[in-house]
């Protein structure tokens, strides 16, 4: 899908500062700190303009949630999000997903999300899947040793990839399937795009081994 231009998109992370992280990997083995008594840190990986990171926030608001984007163009919408709903517990991260061993410190993150990642369909192109062996080495290194990590894809080639890729990191035990929906689950703009059309939306979830 093509990528709309933002004007001042720069500009717009640059002048809210407090919210995208101009020198992230200042932080490395401190972000708890930006959230007196954070009970936990999640993370989203390609967080897109920050729908789902904004309301998983609101319904825990003791917790810190971090959300790392490389495109400029589209986490600026997510800055406006968090700035327009005066949300505290959201931070922002425009950096690439392979800089995640210099953003993070070993068993940092509670929680991992990668939602409706570029699929990147051409074979040529799987080391650039945010699931490709590793990236998943990275995630496994960031993570707590109890920490969850879930996947969610509209695209079913991805989501075979995946599971195979996933298959080799995580506990025997870890879930994956078609996601069955129950009326109140917080939703990716993606998402909520896909399950209006009637796609089906595949997920895996689990702990590393």
């Amino acid at each position: 899908m093509r990528l709309r231009h933002v004007k001042d998109a720069f500009k717009i992370c640059a002048s809210n500062k407090d919210i995208c992280i101009e020198n992230p990997t200042d932080y490395k083995g401190k972000w708890r700190e930006f959230l007196e008594n954070a009970d936990s840190l999640s993370l989203e990986v390609g967080c897109g303009k920050g729908q789902f990171l904004v309301s998983l926030s609101k319904e825990n608001e003791h917790s810190l949630f971090l959300g790392l984007e490389l495109m400029t163009s589209v986490i600026c919408r997510a800055v406006q999000k968090v700035k327009e709903e005066n949300i505290k517990n959201v931070l922002l991260i425009n950096k690439d997903a392979a800089l995640l061993n210099e953003l993070f410190d070993e068993n940092e993150v509670d929680k991992i999300y990668i939602n409706f990642p570029d699929p990147w369909p051409k074979a040529r192109h799987d080391k650039r899947r945010l699931t490709y062996s590793k990236y998943l080495e990275m995630y496994k290194r960031i993570l707590k040793k109890d920490g969850v990590i879930r996947f969610k894809t509209d695209n079913f080639d991805l989501y075979e990839f995946s599971k195979e890729s996933f298959s080799n990191y995580l506990k025997d035990d870890f879930k994956c399937g078609i996601v069955e929906y129950m009326g109140d689950e917080i939703l990716t703009e993606f998402e909520t795009k896909f399950k209006a059309l009637g796609n089906p939306i595949y997920f895996i979830e689990g702990t590393f081994k």
